[in-house]
């Protein structure tokens, strides 16, 4: 049972194929006659093969050529044989397949590569990976596709290649739009869905402003209009000034520059940005980058807020953040999560400058 423990990396969740039988997790068989089974639909998405890396738990990296072959879009009638996790219940399953192959000169044994992808929607947010208890005979008898029934080799010879299949759920009404792979290894790669680059449900235009809230020193709830103004690629030698450790200096840093007008009662720190997250397309999450810098000149390329003092009712700061984003994988949307009473997230967009 080659995939039956991929849950244990934390990456999917695992689901049991109930056939009334004992089993570890207590399933049972749903109950009537098995829905008619509904064909999976194809998306047209890019199927270059890439080069790419396996890393393994000792931390070393093997070799393989990836290809993402079809995404295609399941029916919730697909899993009815299946107990699902309360937070999965109403998602769309969406169906991966890639193949893999050894690159190297030498057998690659224990490759589990699914692990390493994802399947995001135009704001980054990704879908749940889940994996499957493939020995029960359900499996066989349900409406996942052909290829999404029989697990890849986890040992390969040189030159070898394999097929997996691999399941995302998706919220109803969400669309993906990008295929990634992320490795300790080696960069993040990007395959993209077509027809489906567009807006997201409940993501705003790039700087449009929105009302958010915050809290001050003594944790009134106080009221923003926030304004993303850019979101700008970096460079590493803007932060030569400071002690970056090895794995900072692999990845690229995005300055964020938002403005806020203080809408409420109360005077507020020049902090808001420390409720920003900006998440990449592959859906990796970013929060502001701290840096030591007490009384230093900071970065020149991002100032921290403008004017640097505090912002009274009616006035207006901008400030800028610093994110750190693995190289080949932008910025997909930017998140205010804010705080206090009634404070709900508000997310944007985020096209990098000189972007289309």
């Amino acid at each position: 049972m080659r995939r039956g423990m991929v849950g244990a990396a934390g990456v999917s969740v695992l689901l049991l194929l109930a056939a009334g039988c004992g089993g570890t997790s207590g399933g049972k068989a749903a109950p009537g006659a098995s829905p008619a089974v509904v064909p999976a639909k194809p998306l047209p998405m890019e199927s270059a093969a890439r080069a790419a890396t396996w890393t393994d738990t000792d931390h070393k990296p093997y070799p393989l050529q990836l290809k993402p072959t079809r995404l295609a879009r399941g029916d919730q009638s697909d899993l009815a044989h299946i107990r699902l996790d309360s937070g999965l219940k109403g998602k769309v399953p969406y169906y991966l397949t890639f193949s893999y192959t050894n690159t190297g000169k030498e057998t690659e044994k224990g490759l589990y590569p699914e692990r390493n992808f994802s399947v995001t929607g135009a704001d980054g947010q990704a879908g749940q990976q889940v994996s499957l208890f493939r020995t029960n005979p359900l499996a066989t008898d349900s409406g996942l596709p052909p290829e999404c029934r029989e697990p890849g080799k986890a040992q390969l010879a040189a030159g070898e290649t394999t097929a997996e299949c691999v399941i995302f759920m998706l919220s109803k009404g969400q669309k993906p739009a990008n295929v990634s792979y992320k490795d300790d290894g080696g960069d993040t790669l990007l395959w993209q869905i077509g027809g489906t680059q567009g807006g997201a449900a409940g993501v705003l235009p790039a700087n449009k402003p929105a009302d958010a809230a915050t809290t001050d020193s003594e944790r009134h709830t106080v009221t923003v209009l926030a304004t993303p103004k850019s979101v700008r690629a970096g460079s590493l030698d803007d932060l030569s000034r400071f002690d970056l450790n090895a794995d900072q200096k692999k990845l690229i840093p995005y300055y964020v520059t938002v403005e806020y007008k203080n809408t409420g009662k109360y005077d507020l720190l020049p902090s808001m940005n420390d409720s920003l997250t900006l998440t990449t397309v592959s859906g990796q999450q970013a929060r502001k980058m701290i840096l030591l810098d007490i009384g230093g000149p900071g970065v020149a390329q991002c100032p921290e807020a403008t004017p640097d003092k505090m912002v009274k009712p009616g006035a207006t700061v901008t400030e800028c953040t610093i994110h750190m984003l693995p190289k080949g994988d932008p910025p997909a949307s930017l998140t205010f999560r804010g705080n206090g009473d009634g404070a709900q997230p508000v997310t944007w967009r985020a096209i990098p400058d000189g972007a289309k």
